[in-house]
């Protein structure tokens, strides 16, 4: 795989893990060089970003202004794209609805990283499940580094 330079962090509505996701990466490595985008699999039309999802990052230091979810496109997957998604549903949704997403270029993030366990849905929970799914992307995320530079050198 060549050098990343953009990441499409993706669930399924894009108002939610996705963005907390992207909003991580862009504080935890602020100087990759990566471009971290959060996209939804299923986007009617643009919705805010969950106000539980808000006031988490916001409690994690991370204000987002002026999100809008945004669908995943085809054209936006280019050889230099990495496709993360958080559970294995949304990558096999990814590769047949996108032709440019293949199991070369889209993962699950956990699995991408080498955990066992998918990142929870938070959909529904309170905002405490909302601070868990927040922590848990955190530490899946110090991870990411660490397997970019291993994609790099193969």
């Amino acid at each position: 795989m060549s050098r990343i330079k953009r990441i499409l962090f993706t669930d399924r509505s894009g108002n939610s893990r996705a963005p907390m996701a992207a909003a991580l990466f862009q504080k935890m490595y602020p100087n990759a060089g990566i471009e971290a985008l959060a996209r939804g699999l299923v986007v009617s039309f643009p919705e805010p970003m969950n106000q539980k999802v808000e006031a988490v990052m916001a409690g994690g230091g991370i204000v987002w202004e002026n999100f809008t979810s945004q669908g995943l496109q085809d054209e936006e997957i280019k050889e230099d794209t990495l496709v993360l998604v958080m559970d294995e549903k949304q990558k096999e949704h990814a590769i047949k609805a996108f032709a440019h997403a293949t199991a070369d270029n889209t993962f699950v993030l956990s699995k991408y990283v080498g955990e066992e366990l998918d990142i929870m849905d938070p959909y529904g929970g309170n905002l405490q499940t909302y601070g868990i799914c927040f922590e848990g992307l955190k530490e899946t995320l110090g991870k990411l580094q660490t397997r970019l530079e291993e994609d790099i050198e193969r």
